[in-house]
């Protein structure tokens, strides 16, 4: 079973994901807040029950506590919950900033309940999912014109081996903690090589580098 948190400052949305989440076998919700001080505070408590959630689905827009905010503060002490962006079609700054502080996916609000029991699913796993129109929009008003410029094979086969590990990982989601644990290296290690990375390709985050990997077709890394 799925354990999920809802965080959206809209009564009317919370209630109506709960509802249609928990018409799912594998899937129950254990909490909800209107904001992301509130949500900070129910999940400490719900800690203290060893009842933590398994995925939050968190709102980007909110009142006292936004959702970048949120998703910095529940990496820090929760670095083991999942977060699944919810936003609108305009909201591109806060998903790139939420996805580069470990939100592991986003998904527009109005998408079919389907596809949001999918999201969470692959998230639930530790993997990246990127909505439908989403990825497209993003890289197409705010990172392509860079990306195709410089994700050249000559610029990749800059990156040492260690490097282009790191950037496989950042391609999934993976946040440093998790990929210095996955590379058995410190969290100040990968922060040198994410560093390094963005150098070489041109960018100018972790998200338009994994965003770039995404775009890429066939990478060699031999």
């Amino acid at each position: 079973m799925i354990r999920l948190f809802i965080v959206d400052d809209q009564t009317i949305i919370r209630h109506g994901l709960k509802s249609l989440l928990e018409l799912q076998a594998d899937l129950t919700v254990v909490g909800d807040a209107a904001n992301g001080q509130e949500a900070l505070d129910i999940i400490a408590s719900l800690q203290q029950q060893s009842q933590l959630p398994d995925v939050i689905l968190l709102d980007v827009r909110m009142p006292v506590m936004d959702g970048v905010a949120t998703t910095i503060e529940l990496k820090k002490h929760y670095p083991e919950i999942k977060i699944l962006i919810l936003t609108t079609f305009d909201d591109d700054e806060y998903i790139s900033q939420a996805m580069n502080y470990g939100a592991k996916g986003y998904l527009l609000k109005d998408s079919p309940p389907e596809d949001l029991a999918i999201a969470i699913r692959v998230v639930n796993k530790n993997n990246t999912y990127m909505g439908s129109g989403l990825l497209e929009k993003m890289l197409q008003h705010t990172t392509q014109p860079e990306i195709a410029n410089v994700a050249t094979t000559q610029q990749l086969a800059e990156l040492s081996p260690r490097e282009k590990e790191v950037l496989n990982l950042i391609a999934t989601g993976a946040n440093n903690r998790e990929i210095a644990q996955e590379l058995y290296i410190s969290e100040k290690t990968v922060k040198n090589h994410v560093t390094s990375i963005l150098s070489k390709l041109g960018l100018r985050d972790r998200t338009q580098a994994a965003l770039m990997f995404n775009q890429v077709e066939v990478i060699d890394f031999s």
